[in-house]
């Protein structure tokens, strides 16, 4: 049966949800990767929905975008490998038996098939808001390995960022992310070595929105 307007609230207390993102973040723990779980998917969720809110592409929007963030890792349940387009299926199905109509499913599962840079673009507003939403969350809280000594570069990174602060500039129709991050932990340039392919297309995201994309970092703008 059809369900108008299920919202983000409605997908957190689904259980089958909470298991899948628990056991994609345990996966990913396993496989030495930063932070998937509950806290990565709220935050998505939210930055989704305030991008989508800020750009005034309407309120139902928005909460699609929400919807998108907050189930588009689900995927690593299953593998690290194509987890985009597992991603997408799961939540074909989760949101079918929810009784969502089709034409914000559709929108959902594309959103959630782009999100990676490698192989994904931003199709539509949806789909754009998620890309930035999930690629600038970057902050010190993601890091899951508790032995700094063993930290890769991914941890260095996102260990050395102290404030993250992601926002819509309507006035110079901007994009801002805005790091504080600690140099001795990771310098800028480690930053852009691991992260240019997603600032590239977090600028090809906002361009979708007619807007400029920018990266400042300690007050710098980059």
């Amino acid at each position: 049966m059809q369900t108008d307007n299920i919202t983000l609230d409605d997908i957190r207390k689904n259980p089958k949800v909470k298991t899948y993102i628990e056991a994609a973040n345990n996966q990913m723990n396993a496989l030495g990767y930063t932070e998937h779980g509950f806290r990565h998917a709220g935050i998505v969720a939210q930055t989704a929905h305030s991008i989508m809110a800020g750009l005034q592409q309407g309120s139902r929007a928005a909460e699609l975008a929400a919807i998108s963030g907050y189930l588009h890792d689900i995927g690593n349940a299953v593998s690290r490998m194509g987890h985009t387009d597992t991603a997408a299926l799961m939540a074909f199905v989760l949101l079918n038996e929810m009784g969502m109509p089709a034409a914000e499913i559709a929108q959902i599962v594309a959103a959630i098939g782009n999100h990676e840079e490698e192989i994904g673009a931003p199709v539509s507003a949806i789909s754009a808001a998620l890309i930035i939403a999930d690629k600038s969350d970057v902050h010190h809280s993601r890091v899951q390995n508790q032995n700094p000594l063993t930290f890769d570069i991914h941890d260095r990174v996102n260990f050395s960022v102290q404030r993250s602060d992601l926002r819509v500039d309507t006035e110079n129709k901007s994009i801002n992310l805005e790091l504080t991050t600690d140099e001795k932990s990771a310098t800028v340039m480690e930053y852009f070595e691991i992260f240019l392919s997603r600032m590239l297309i977090c600028r090809r995201a906002a361009d979708f929105f007619g807007y400029k994309f920018k990266l400042i970092i300690n007050d710098v703008d980059m």
